[in-house]
């Protein structure tokens, strides 16, 4: 079974790091087989061809991890 998804990524926000083979960590709006943006980080090939896994947000998510982050 070979499911097909879409992605875009609508905003770059930050580089987080990267990796001697040129992979970054990215904080990135993304938005998944067509739905709203969510905040995204995950790390992706120099080219945005490829990725590995990550962790999707909400905007109330993202606020909530901001909120604790900065307390």
């Amino acid at each position: 079974m070979d499911q097909k998804f879409s992605f875009e990524i609508v905003e770059e926000l930050a580089v987080l790091s990267e990796n001697a083979k040129g992979w970054r960590k990215e904080l990135n709006l993304v938005c998944w087989n067509g739905n709203p943006p969510k905040f995204d980080i995950r790390e992706w090939s120099p080219d945005h061809d490829k990725m590995g896994k990550g962790l999707t947000f909400t905007n109330e998510e993202m606020d909530a991890l901001k909120q604790f982050l900065t307390t």
